[in-house]
């Protein structure tokens, strides 16, 4: 029984030293890595802001896939206006029913607002067509984040909200 143990010990240790019988080569050269043409997307993503209804008082960023057009995907020249303006009404309009059914929510009102957004010297100013002071301060980090993360060329720019009652601000994206 001795022995067996001895043999199966140093058969253990022989396998690992011997190798697989594979003898060493020196690198070949294979060429370059495969590619792959793919037409061009008709689908970007945008960044909006929610309310986690599983851990109250935080926001999430979300990627809501958009359908856009085929000349904007193949240049890669997103106008800044209309795709901040569309993330924003995107944000108004509410997480769709998946999003809702992960837990996101709102504090935004649920109503039509006129909007538009400009890139100032100073940062980034949101009008509203609607209050802006009476909106909590989860909503207000909403329009914030939203607005400097959908293609601002500085997401840490401050942005002012300005509303029918005022103004608030200039604040940074908190997430």
């Amino acid at each position: 029984m001795r022995r067996l143990r001895v043999l199966v010990a140093l058969m253990a240790f022989a396998l690992p030293v011997t190798g697989c019988g594979i003898r060493a080569s020196d690198v070949v050269e294979v060429g370059d890595p495969a590619t792959v043409d793919v037409a061009a997307g008709s689908r970007e993503g945008m960044l909006l802001y929610f309310v986690s209804s599983s851990s109250p008082g935080t926001l999430l960023p979300v990627v809501r896939q958009i359908d856009m057009p085929v000349e904007t995907a193949s240049s890669g020249t997103g106008d800044l206006k209309s795709s901040s303006g569309k993330a924003l009404g995107l944000l108004f309009a509410g997480p769709s029913r998946t999003e809702r059914d992960a837990g996101m929510a709102t504090e935004l009102p649920q109503s039509h607002v006129g909007l538009s957004m400009a890139v100032t010297r100073s940062g980034v100013l949101v009008r509203l067509d609607g209050p802006v002071t009476g909106l909590s301060g989860l909503a207000q980090q909403q329009l914030i984040c939203t607005a400097v993360h959908s293609g601002v060329p500085d997401p840490g720019a401050a942005v002012t909200l300005s509303g029918t009652d005022g103004s608030v601000g200039p604040a940074h994206c908190t997430v």
